[in-house]
């Protein structure tokens, strides 16, 4: 069953999603709640007697409820052999072919997994992809997460999903030993003449010698034409010292290079893992640019932080030859800059890349190989494993880690906890968290442990209870008390008891529509 209450009031909408057992993911409702037994002949009666009978009617109302929940649980997702659990499954739709050892990681008959929404048993909890242009409007209100296999998140619309309290995931440092060994293949691409030489190999000595003879002493003949350079001894500058540019830093030292790096907002624990002792930290980009022989990025794009971040200006500062590396994003580097630079003989040295830059198209001097960089068997393998582990921890727990939208929350469950734990997605604006306790504390809900934290204009919520009456009831009050919540989700004994049944006890308020979209997505 489902229904769907709506009001208006200018251009704002609220819409609060109520469903059965067959659409899992929402509150689940009665059609009409106390109706049948209401016009049972009851006698007359008055004070005590009639609040007896109303609270015996309230409670076999209850015990038919439970009673059919149950049976449909059941009957919603076949057991497998083996699994030791027979009810309903958390279902996830995937995008693109996912590594098998990602999706291995989840159990069956607990999960469901497809990329086709007609062999999922109903609306996806939580989307899967890799390369997927992600539409807004694939993804539908039950979807409580949204995990990207590699680090890049410019094919999901974060921003509209954020608005619709849907946190987005992606897994860094997953693909980083993949891209590190990519960029010391750059390094060589540019020192040694590797490219220019097979390609001479192919379009000239081979169409213009046809014997073997004649083709092996041309090649010989012809390496003269393509010397270059030992990458030993040289200084190699890592922008950007997370997870990929630290392990560059280690090979490129271990290869015989110097090293400078910078990292304007390095963490702690990245910076742990540097060799501190070995390398030299460069005190700001352009510092890094005047001395460095080779220079590898390794930031996020960013519009209006990394957009352009080598650019006219500061590429100035360059060597004349030196080799510039992208394995990050093309917009990083302003490639009409480098090709007037290329253009006037200011810089010699190679551009290699994965990525296309429309300045440098077929330009002699930048080296494009195709997007390249996570594309290994082991970082797919790597990526998706990460993937599965953090939506299980989410749609589990609650807990969330490697957001680029929600902040880090984690709130490890106290020993014996029995009772349900609220997981809030609410608007960041003063008086929301002191609304949601004021709220509870009326309903004689006892807060056992609670975090609460935010980023930007999202703000996050975990809070455990004891012994939980009328959930549904208490998220539909709860968000009418308090206009910024945007959903809610209980989560109990996960695969055990009521709350923990995947599909239960969630609740969407979204209070905005855009793009004249009649349910808000």
């Amino acid at each position: 069953m489902m229904s769907t209450t709506m009001s208006l009031s200018g251009k704002a909408k609220s819409l609060t999603f109520k469903t059965g057992r067959a659409s899992p993911g929402v509150v689940p409702r009665p059609a009409a709640p106390f109706v049948g037994l209401r016009q049972l002949h009851v006698p007359r009666a008055t004070g005590a007697e009639l609040d007896e009978v109303e609270l015996l009617e309230k409670a076999l109302l209850l015990a038919k409820e439970r009673i059919a929940k149950a049976k449909q649980a059941a009957s919603s997702s076949p057991a497998v052999p083996g699994s030791g659990y027979d009810g309903p499954a958390f279902t996830i739709k995937t995008y693109n072919a996912i590594s098998p050892v990602g999706l291995a990681r989840f159990p069956k008959g607990k999960y469901v997994v497809s990329g086709d929404d007609a062999a999922l048993p109903s609306s996806p909890m939580a989307i899967m992809l890799r390369s997927h242009q992600l539409k807004a409007e694939e993804v539908p209100h039950t979807v409580r997460c949204i995990v990207r296999c590699g680090a890049g998140v410019n094919n999901i619309p974060v921003q509209r999903m954020t608005e619709l309290g849907i946190p987005v995931f992606n897994t860094p440092g997953a693909n980083a030993n993949a891209v590190k060994e990519l960029v010391i293949c750059g390094l060589l691409l540019a020192s040694r003449g590797i490219v220019e030489g097979h390609k001479h190999v192919e379009n000239v000595i081979y169409k213009e010698e046809k014997e073997y003879d004649k083709q092996a002493k041309r090649i010989e003949k012809d390496k003269a034409m393509f010397v270059g350079t030992e990458i030993e001894g040289k200084t190699l500058g890592v922008v950007g010292l997370g997870a990929i540019g630290g392990r560059v830093v280690n090979a490129a030292l271990a290869l015989g290079m110097k090293v400078v790096g910078f990292d304007p907002v390095l963490s702690l624990d990245a910076a742990w893992k540097l060799p501190g002792d070995r390398m030299q930290r460069a005190n700001n980009l352009e510092e890094l640019l005047k001395i460095s022989d080779y220079i590898t990025v390794h930031v996020p794009y960013i519009k209006g932080a990394t957009h352009h971040m080598l650019n006219g200006a500061n590429l100035e500062l360059c060597k004349p030859g030196v080799h510039l590396l992208n394995f990050s994003r093309t917009e990083i580097i302003d490639g009409e800059a480098l090709f007037d630079m290329y253009k006037s003989g200011r810089m010699t040295g190679k551009y290699v890349s994965d990525f296309a830059d429309p300045y440098l198209s077929g330009h002699p001097r930048h080296i494009v190989i195709p997007h390249l960089g996570a594309s290994t068997e082991e970082a797919e393998d790597n990526s998706a494993a990460m993937a599965a582990d953090m939506i299980k921890d989410f749609l589990e727990t609650g807990t969330i880690r490697n957001s680029v939208n929600f902040p880090q929350t984690v709130l490890d469950k106290k020993p014996g906890h029995i009772g349900g734990r609220l997981c809030i997605v609410n608007k960041n604006e003063a008086g929301v968290l002191g609304q949601i306790t004021t709220f509870l504390g009326t309903r004689n809900v006892n807060i056992e442990q609670q975090i609460n934290t935010s980023r930007g204009d999202i703000a996050y919520t975990v809070l455990d209870f004891g012994k939980v009456e009328d959930p549904a009831g208490l998220q539909e009050g709860l968000a009418k008390a308090c206009k910024g919540i945007i959903s809610s989700r209980f989560i109990g004994n996960v695969f055990d008891d009521e709350l923990g049944l995947p599909g239960t006890y969630f609740y969407v308020n979204w209070a905005q529509e855009e793009n004249g979209n009649g349910n808000g997505v």
